[in-house]
C-alpha cells in the first residue's frame, strides 16, 4: 500500500497518531456525502511545527477554523455521512491538485513555512501518499459504495474575512464550478435572509487548476455539488457555529428527506 514500509508502519504518522481522515456518521441515511478538507491543525509528529510557531499554527494558514464544528453538526442534523481530512493543510492541502504549487505550499500568506522549503522528491512522496491519497480513496470508496441512486456532496469550508488589503464582506460563500445544480437550488433559500450576505462564487471560483475535491470526485461523476465558505468572523463562538448548523440543516433539509 503507497505510503507504508515494508513493515506495514507509515514512514509519517507514527502507531499511535490518528488516521489520515475520519468517517463521521458512517451508518447516515441521507443520499449525501459531506467533506471538509481543512478540518484539522494537526501536523504529524516527524514534522514537527514545520518551523512555525504555536501562534502560527492556530491562524487560517493551518486550517479552516470551525469549519469541522459546522460540518459534524450538519451531518448530524441531516444524517449524512462525513468524511474530514485528519491533518493541517500546511503538511499538505487535499483541496489542491498534485501539479498545484500551493500542494504543499512553501508560503502561506505571506508567512514562510521552513519545514516546505527543500523537501526531496521521497518526502514529498511519502505526505502525498500518506495524507493525500488516503483521504481522497476515502471519498472515492465511499461513493463507490452509495452510487444509486446518485448522491450529492458538499464540501464545508470557512474563510478568512480580510485577505491582504481585501475585506470580503460575504457571510457566506456558494463556490461551484459547471454543475450549478445545488447552487440554484440553496442560494434563494439562503437569501430569503434578508440579513444575510451570500456570495456567488465568492470569496472563491471553483476552477481545476485550484481545486481538487469536488472537480475529481464530484463532477467526474455526474453529482451535484456545492462548496460552502462561510466567514470565520461569523464562527466565533459556540452559538454562533449552532446557528450556521441550523440555518443550513433548514436550507438542505430535502436531502435528509430523500
Amino acid at each position: 500500500m503507497p505510503g507504508l514500509d515494508d513493515a506495514g508502519q507509515s514512514p509519517l504518522l507514527e502507531p499511535d497518531e490518528p488516521a489520515p481522515f475520519e468517517l463521521f456518521n458512517s451508518r447516515g441515511t441521507a443520499n449525501a456525502l459531506l467533506v471538509c478538507d481543512h478540518a484539522s491543525n494537526r501536523l504529524p509528529r516527524r514534522l514537527g511545527t514545520l518551523g512555525l510557531q504555536p501562534a502560527q499554527l492556530q491562524q487560517h494558514i493551518a486550517w479552516d477554523l470551525g469549519a469541522a464544528a459546522v460540518a459534524r453538526g450538519l451531518a448530524q442534523a441531516l444524517d449524512a455521512s462525513l468524511i474530514l481530512s485528519g491533518y493541517s493543510r500546511l503538511a499538505i492541502d487535499v483541496n489542491r491538485p498534485l501539479e498545484n504549487p500551493e500542494l504543499i505550499p512553501r508560503q502561506s500568506a505571506g508567512i514562510p513555512i521552513p519545514g516546505n522549503q527543500r523537501l526531496n522528491r521521497t518526502e514529498r512522496y511519502v505526505r502525498i501518499a500518506t495524507l493525500f491519497q488516503s483521504y481522497h480513496r476515502a471519498i472515492a470508496r465511499w461513493l463507490d459504495l452509495h452510487h444509486a441512486p446518485a448522491p450529492c456532496m458538499l464540501s464545508l469550508h470557512s474563510f478568512t474575512p480580510r485577505l491582504g488589503g481585501d475585506w470580503r464582506p460575504w457571510d457566506i460563500g456558494l463556490c461551484y464550478g459547471r454543475d450549478t445544480r445545488l447552487v440554484e437550488r440553496l442560494r434563494p433559500i439562503l437569501q430569503q435572509e434578508k440579513s444575510l450576505v451570500v456570495g456567488d462564487n465568492q470569496p472563491y471560483a471553483m476552477k481545476d487548476i485550484h481545486d481538487f475535491t469536488l472537480p475529481t470526485h464530484a463532477e467526474t461523476r455526474g453529482i451535484p455539488y456545492i462548496m460552502i465558505e462561510i466567514s470565520q468572523d461569523r464562527l466565533q463562538t459556540s452559538a454562533q457555529i449552532a446557528t450556521w448548523i441550523e440555518r443550513l440543516s433548514r436550507a438542505c433539509e430535502w436531502i435528509a428527506d430523500g
